[in-house]
């Protein structure tokens, strides 16, 4: 028998702390939710947890391949197939060949005895420290297929988000990437072209004409260090990103944009409010999901203000009041926290925020491309139709002179 330490709250948000004895972490997970107790930690006494080898091997694994694979798991582990038969079922049917080996190194890891949440964790890349710290509170709860069937659902509703962000943006990026091709075609091909021509006309070129003429043999002259200097800057911001003090400039400054910013503050606190639920859900301690749930943010200041929180927790505090004093979460979510910690339905109240805040963005985002693509469309409108009156503007000169 082994002691744990223990750290809780119980339904009128008290801290509760003590010691069991038990065979393993799982049984004290099953007693703390037979009590009605939110888990805050749990920490084995005289036992350092065993360092996870992570492998870094070449791959990518899809969001939608990871929730295919978790349902299809869930379904066949509630059939009462085993595991390691049902991950020998899912081998030979995977498409994805780098999830097939992952999927083989797994069942091998199992029939060694390693645990199914071990495994998973050697893998980061593949599977996102999400999903191995759920399974972990499936095998201990003895849950798996539902914790399987929980995790699908979050991967599902994230990668709907990220598609919906990502198609309400594809159609603007579009039209400017197409319309810059164009107008750099214009500039460094067609221009240059009418100069010559115009040169061998003579006479007074029209002033927009003249503008035209010399953007465009400052462009061809100095294309190559153009290329270069954009190449540098490209290179040296990613460098800066790479850095922890360049991300968390670069996190503060997004959420400062004056149209993108709340838009990026709503999809942050979604991700967060979603993640943190699932993981409380699931069983896993409120240290861990804070942890998780920060990363998962996307956004380096969220992720300090849950280090900042997770302290707090660690010194015996609510959730809501540290939350509030980081002032990176709006008052709305503290409120419904708040409430959520005191009616003792946390994991509800975080659902609804992320419901909530989910479809804000939804909205956000209509509204942004219904701004954005007028807006784009009368600039572009606007540059390529003076580059094309400015080139015709000495031939109609000319047809003046000549009728006359």
């Amino acid at each position: 028998m082994a002691k744990f330490n223990y750290t809780a709250r119980d339904r009128d948000s008290r801290l509760i702390s003590g010691t069991l004895e038990a065979q393993d972490k799982s049984f004290i997970i099953k007693e703390l939710k037979k009590r009605n107790l939110t888990i805050i930690d749990i920490i084995q006494e005289d036992i350092k947890e065993k360092k996870v080898v992570q492998h870094r091997n070449r791959g990518k694994v899809k969001p939608m391949d990871l929730v295919v694979f978790s349902r299809q798991l869930a379904t066949l582990i509630d059939s009462g197939v085993s595991l390691i038969t049902g991950l020998n079922i899912l081998h030979d049917q995977v498409e994805n060949q780098y999830l097939k080996k992952i999927i083989l190194s797994i069942k091998n890891d199992i029939e060694a005895g390693n645990s199914l949440s071990a495994s998973f964790a050697k893998y980061p890349e593949a599977f996102p420290s999400i999903f191995s710290n759920m399974i972990r509170a499936g095998e201990s709860s003895g849950s798996l297929n539902e914790i399987l069937d929980r995790v699908a659902d979050y991967l599902e509703k994230t990668e709907n988000l990220s598609r919906k962000i990502k198609s309400s943006l594809t159609y603007p990026i579009l039209i400017v990437g197409m319309a810059a091709l164009i107008i750099a075609f214009l500039i460094l091909k067609v221009i240059p072209t009418f100069k010559n021509i115009f040169a061998s006309l003579g006479g007074q070129l029209p002033a927009p004409t003249q503008i035209l003429i010399f953007v465009s043999d400052m462009s061809v002259k100095f294309f190559p260090f153009l290329v270069l200097a954009v190449v540098i800057i490209i290179v040296s911001f990613k460098k800066y990103l790479s850095t922890e003090q360049g991300k968390l400039n670069f996190d503060k400054f997004k959420l400062k944009l004056a149209i993108f910013g709340p838009i990026i503050n709503k999809i942050c606190i979604s991700r967060f409010a979603r993640t943190l639920a699932t993981l409380v859900k699931s069983g896993v301690s409120i240290l861990d999901a804070f942890e998780i749930a920060g990363k998962v943010a996307g956004n380096k200041v969220i992720e300090i203000a849950t280090d900042q929180i997770r302290t707090n927790l660690r010194a015996g505090e609510n959730i809501s009041g540290p939350m509030e004093e980081t002032g990176k979460f709006p008052p709305f979510v503290v409120k419904m926290i708040a409430v959520g910690e005191q009616t003792g339905e946390l994991e509800r109240m975080l659902t609804k925020i992320s419901d909530y805040y989910e479809a804000q963005v939804n909205d956000s985002l209509n509204e942004l491309t219904s701004l954005i693509e007028p807006i784009i469309i009368s600039f572009l409108g606007v540059t390529i139709g003076f580059i094309v009156v400015a080139m015709f503007l000495p031939i109609f000169k000319l047809s003046q002179i000549i009728s006359k």
